[in-house]
């Protein structure tokens, strides 16, 4: 009995570290590093989201234990289309930013110079530490809501397979440290070419800026399909 419990709450860690590999989860985390200039911002922002996942999984798995309950399917349906809508509104912020072109290129000429050269630059850049504490409270707001849209599986998973509510809610904490950890390693990771790319090479940077709200608009636009008319939201 106890063993057969330890490897279903090694399970759910190792199951909350996939969960953070989620194509919505990257591509969510992902819109909001481009302005990250370190590594352990990447990172922060990573945990926060994973910390906000884990809250509403562990509030909303706690009633679904205490009063014995089942999540509608409406319901769950819904908070994925909410997904949908925010990682579309959020790629729509990146492109819309950059097309009022707060970064662009223009001539410049130096003394030493017949003829000038195109200059490329990035305006704004004073207020880089309020944006990265915005970037924050958003990471944690997404991870809160994406916990809402993957609470339905994984409580059914908990009432189905786990006898007691005290082995539910540590199967659910369990998950949601894999889920952290994962995050944090994953969104560095992807906070790293930002990082490099954000002092020394502009252009690059505002390429992955682009790709990353394209990306997150296409994902939305599929999320929101997929709920709402193919699973019969709408």
């Amino acid at each position: 009995m106890q063993s057969t419990l330890l490897t279903t709450l090694l399970l759910g860690f190792a199951l909350g570290m996939e969960h953070a590999l989620d194509a919505d989860h990257l591509v969510a985390v992902s819109t909001l590093l481009g302005q990250s200039r370190h590594p352990l911002r990447a990172a922060r922002v990573g945990a926060l989201w994973g910390l906000g996942h884990t809250t509403t999984l562990f509030l909303t798995g706690l009633i679904v234990i205490a009063f014995k309950l089942t999540i509608p399917t409406q319901l769950a349906l819904s908070m994925e289309f909410l997904v949908g809508v925010l990682l579309f509104g959020l790629g729509a912020q990146i492109l819309w930013k950059h097309h009022r072109k707060r970064i662009h290129t223009h001539d410049h000429a130096h003394p030493s110079e017949i003829s000038g050269h195109q200059h490329f630059h990035y305006h704004a850049e004073v207020v880089e530490h309020r944006h990265t504490h915005l970037s924050h409270h958003r990471s944690l707001a997404l991870g809160m809501i994406h916990g809402l849209a993957g609470s339905a599986a994984l409580t059914l998973l908990v009432l189905t397979t786990i006898q007691s509510a005290a082995e539910g809610i540590a199967y659910i904490l369990l998950f949601g440290a894999g889920s952290i950890l994962g995050m944090t390693l994953i969104s560095t990771l992807i906070g790293l070419p930002f990082a490099l790319s954000s002092r020394r090479f502009a252009a690059v940077n505002y390429a992955f800026r682009l790709v990353a709200g394209a990306v997150s608009m296409v994902l939305g636009i599929i999320v929101m399909l997929e709920t709402g008319i193919a699973a019969g939201l709408i």
